[in-house]
């Protein structure tokens, strides 16, 4: 069996690749993000909500939804744009 001697410089060229493979695979997978269309058990699991809470969210237009045979879809898109809208923030009080 032949054996090769592995420098630092190798060890450090392959963890350059290496790395490079990973950004590329990240940036790839972040380009895509979420799935287009959800349905309504991965909008349950999404935002912690029951299948009953999500009734509610669609029946008061909170998050829209397309109904089609049957399957509610919900856009990504448009979770993502209602939950910045309705992001609380907490403003504290000089006193503190």
């Amino acid at each position: 069996m032949a054996t090769s001697i592995i420098t630092t410089d190798d060890l450090r060229e392959f963890k350059i690749e290496l790395l490079n493979d990973i950004k590329k695979l990240l940036l790839k997978q972040s380009g895509t993000g979420l799935k287009k269309y959800l349905k309504s058990s991965e909008v349950m699991d999404l935002l912690s909500i029951s299948a009953g809470t999500l009734q509610n969210f669609r029946m008061n237009g909170t998050i829209p939804h397309t109904k089609m045979g049957g399957i509610n879809f919900y856009e990504a898109d448009e979770i993502q744009k209602v939950m910045i809208e309705n992001r609380v923030q907490i403003k504290l009080s000089e006193d503190l």
